[in-house]
């Protein structure tokens, strides 16, 4: 019995340690978003994304549903 209890204090020293160790990492996390915040006005913006071209339109779609319905069916 005495290992089961020392076994449930070490679980939960562990997990005690981990859920202080990620609440620091939030706060450290939402600190340092309020120091950039006000240093991202003074980068430059990004460049726009380009524009994407017309991708060519597949005439294949009937032969491609074709396929795969014999492909189910002869199962």
């Amino acid at each position: 019995m005495s290992e089961i209890i020392d076994g449930l204090k070490l679980m939960v020293i562990g997990m005690g340690t981990v859920v202080v160790f990620l609440l620091i990492m939030i706060f450290c996390m939402n600190l340092l978003h309020r120091l950039i915040k006000p240093i991202e006005t003074i980068l430059d913006p990004p460049p726009p994304a380009p524009k994407k071209k017309a991708q060519a339109k597949d005439n294949n779609g009937a032969a491609r549903a074709a396929v795969a319905v014999l492909a189910i069916h002869n199962k």
